[in-house]
């Protein structure tokens, strides 16, 4: 199997998440797109706005604004953000945002897809491109988590197990973005609980030699449990964590959970991240971005043509710089994206939309479990 597959494989949602009928929204794809015909439309429309986590986002619809003449703005939007703006624009027939780029899955399978706030959309010549588990709704990429460390301090990844990091050793010593502000991680935390339990409690057997024996509901719960009570130091964001386990001089640096696009702060900002490669179970864990079309645009040509350009390798490049993983399998990740994430792509915990509504439903007991076993 090619790198190229592993990673389609390793980093997917299953095809039956789909097939098992969590969404009711209809993929809008004809026998055939008449690209020329969908460019000329485009151009008799209204600007578009464009709305995403990232701030790579501006280069994007800046590069499709040249190369179709047709106007688009980025805006960088955080997911939680893009909920609230894309449901209240809707609610008043005001839609400013007519492309939502958005990692909240959950919340859009939950609450955006189902109220007919967005619709997906997928372009007739990108079909035989997507796997079929990112076609409805459409996402345009796959993002991983990873765990790092210091490669100045340390020769080799200093963690061989996740059980390492409930030990006095990392007290305090390990840092990630807050599971309280951050819904990926509380599905994140459903997702090891719902398809990977036994991943968990393997890894516990391997460290510590016996199975584990606790009170907890699961094994996921009771390693998540035993990080928080560890002390782990919880940021609002990535870049902290990207500081806090990268930065050169340090003799005893954090250990970190962070975005794979944080690597690029290596050339950037002189840090010293590297991935921790042998990492059990799972050297990270994914989540996917959806490009959806708000139902109410103005422009509906101009929002399917920039879905168009965001599934080629021009439209995406920006975003692969920065580890995201186009779906379309033609697409190749360039041999500089600086965390090398190909190379272990094969051994990321990959998200699985069966329990996507789940996910969402759950958000606040992770939390507060999360919160009742959080010391500092």
């Amino acid at each position: 199997m090619t790198t190229e597959k592993k990673r389609v494989r390793g980093m997917t949602m299953t095809a039956a998440a789909f097939a098992a009928g969590l969404l009711s929204t209809q993929v809008h794809a004809a026998d055939g797109l008449d690209l020329d015909a969908l460019i000329a439309a485009a151009k008799t429309e209204k600007p578009i706005n464009v709305y995403d986590s990232t701030g790579k986002i501006v280069e994007m619809a800046e590069g499709f604004t040249a190369k179709y003449g047709v106007k688009a703005t980025g805006v960088k939007v955080s997911a939680n953000s893009q909920l609230e703006m894309i449901i209240r624009e809707s609610q008043a027939g005001n839609v400013q945002g007519d492309v939502a780029l958005i990692t909240d899955a959950p919340a859009a399978l939950a609450q955006l897809l189902p109220q007919e706030f967005v619709e997906s959309y997928l372009p007739a010549d990108m079909v035989a491109k997507i796997p079929a588990e990112f076609q409805n709704p459409l996402a345009i990429s796959t993002n991983a988590n990873v765990w790092a460390y210091n490669t100045e301090a340390y020769d080799k990844c200093p963690v061989a197990n996740i059980w390492e990091l409930t030990e006095p050793k990392w007290k305090g010593k390990v840092a990630l973005v807050d599971p309280l502000t951050k819904g990926t991680y509380t599905d994140w935390f459903n997702q090891m609980e719902k398809h990977a339990d036994d991943k968990v409690a393997g890894a516990y057997k391997t460290y510590f030699g016996k199975d584990l024996a606790t009170e907890e509901k699961s094994a996921s719960a009771a390693w998540i449990k035993a990080l928080a009570q560890n002390a782990p130091l919880v940021t609002d964001g990535d870049d902290p964590v990207a500081e806090a386990v990268g930065a050169a001089g340090q003799k005893e640096p954090f250990f970190g959970l962070l975005s794979s696009a944080k690597f690029r702060d290596n050339e950037g900002k002189g840090y010293k991240l590297g991935i921790c490669k042998d990492l059990n179970p799972w050297v990270g864990w994914t989540y996917v971005k959806l490009g959806l079309i708000a139902t109410k645009t103005q422009s509906p040509n101009a929002a399917k043509l920039f879905i168009h350009y965001i599934l080629t390798e021009e439209g995406i490049a920006p975003q692969m710089k920065d580890g995201k993983l186009p779906t379309n399998t033609d697409i190749k990740m360039p041999a500089d994206e600086p965390s090398g994430l190909m190379t272990v792509a094969d051994r990321l915990f990959g998200y699985n939309s069966s329990t996507g509504l789940e996910d969402f439903d759950r958000r606040e007991e992770w939390q507060d479990f999360w919160r009742v076993n959080y010391s500092k």
